[in-house]
């Protein structure tokens, strides 16, 4: 996790679950070796594969791990990803991985870019819970897709693809897929709101902006959609195409789909090139042209506006819970690094709730 920049939900999410490592990695010495028990898993789907190579965990998360591996198959060698919860080792868990599975192959058999899931760990393979997944190329740092020369030509079109992806994901009927949360505006404000009470003395911007936001909630009447929960730069994957992979679904749940488009502008994910409002790479008006196009209906400015300042006191009340909890931690200057965070989330706000907004 880097220290230099604006810490992110994913690297607080790490730091929350680090202390689990010690836990999985115990759990996992007592077994035969770990490519051994991954290869008679990937036989369950792909008897061909000889064996596998270049088995590699990936950085980033504790409780879930994420592993690279190539199988030698009959036609050639296939790269694969596995996402795994080690059986035994508790978890810090938004909806679990077999729930994760069937949305990415929803999304997939809704035209969505997203790896193809192979293969969902049963509690008989003795292997933890879990996926195989294809591997998808693409560049995930959202400092390397706002700013690398190789993405130079694709970012202008980048924020209309982003709208496209959206109405393809809120028009998958939340009746096929597993049971999800359901989430209203006022009870996702409500819940923000004690955790910032909980976690923080008032402080002026932050009661301005749940009183503006208090004042301007959406049409409790608009139908609640599939709401991926953490679209954004840096949970997709970039080529030089375009959007290859959508990535991350922990957060989905049932609600409103503008919580969507406003979290992708929201102005932590612009990686410091403040004036391209969606993911630092495209401006609103082309997300929400291809939003529309696509089907997924008409956006309404203030609406998405609504969410986009939802979004900043969001991450500014996560920051917050982290210089809470620094009081009660071994680790007290990383979590204080990250809890001071909440003054860039102030400045995001009042450069909203100023009368042209952001």
């Amino acid at each position: 996790m880097s220290l230099t920049g604006r810490a992110t939900p994913a690297a607080l999410l790490h730091v929350l679950e680090r202390e689990w490592e010690g836990a999985i990695q115990q759990h996992d010495t007592d077994k035969s070796p770990f490519p051994d028990r991954l290869l008679a898993v990937v036989r369950k789907f792909a008897p061909d594969v000889e064996r596998l190579d270049k088995v590699v965990r990936l950085s980033g998360g504790a409780s879930q791990e994420t592993w690279s591996l190539v199988a030698i198959r009959d036609a050639g060698p296939e790269r694969m990803i596995l996402r795994r919860a080690p059986a035994g080792v508790p978890v810090v868990e938004k909806i679990d991985l077999e729930t994760e599975a069937a949305l990415m192959r929803a999304a997939e058999r809704a035209g969505v870019p997203s790896p193809h899931v192979h293969y969902v760990i049963a509690p008989d393979d003795d292997f933890g819970r879990g996926f195989l997944m294809s591997h998808v190329d693409g560049e995930g740092l959202g400092r390397k897709i706002v700013r690398d020369e190789q993405f130079a030509a694709i970012r202008p079109k980048l924020a209309r693809q982003a709208g496209e992806i959206l109405a393809a994901i809120h028009a998958i009927d939340p009746a096929t897929l597993p049971a999800l949360p359901r989430i209203s505006p006022s009870e996702e404000i409500e819940t923000m709101f004690e955790n910032y009470r909980r976690w923080s003395e008032p402080r002026p911007v932050f009661e301005l902006a749940f009183r503006w936001a208090k004042e301007r909630m959406p049409d409790p009447s608009a139908t609640p959609r599939l709401v991926h929960g953490d679209f954004r730069n840096g949970n997709m994957l970039i080529t030089p195409q375009g959007v290859s992979a959508v990535l991350d679904w922990e957060l989905a749940h049932v609600g409103d789909p503008m919580r969507d488009l406003g979290w992708i502008c929201t102005a932590s994910w612009r990686f410091s090139v403040i004036d391209k409002p969606v993911g630092g790479f495209g401006q609103r008006e082309d997300l929400m042209a291809g939003y529309e196009a696509a089907g997924g209906g008409r956006v309404d400015p203030e609406v998405l506006k609504f969410w986009e300042l939802v979004g900043s006191m969001r991450w500014g009340v996560m920051c917050m819970g982290m210089g809470f909890r620094a009081k009660q931690s071994d680790r007290p200057v990383e979590l204080s690094m990250i809890g001071r965070r909440t003054s860039e989330n102030e400045i995001d706000l009042m450069r909203l709730l100023a009368p042209r907004g952001a």
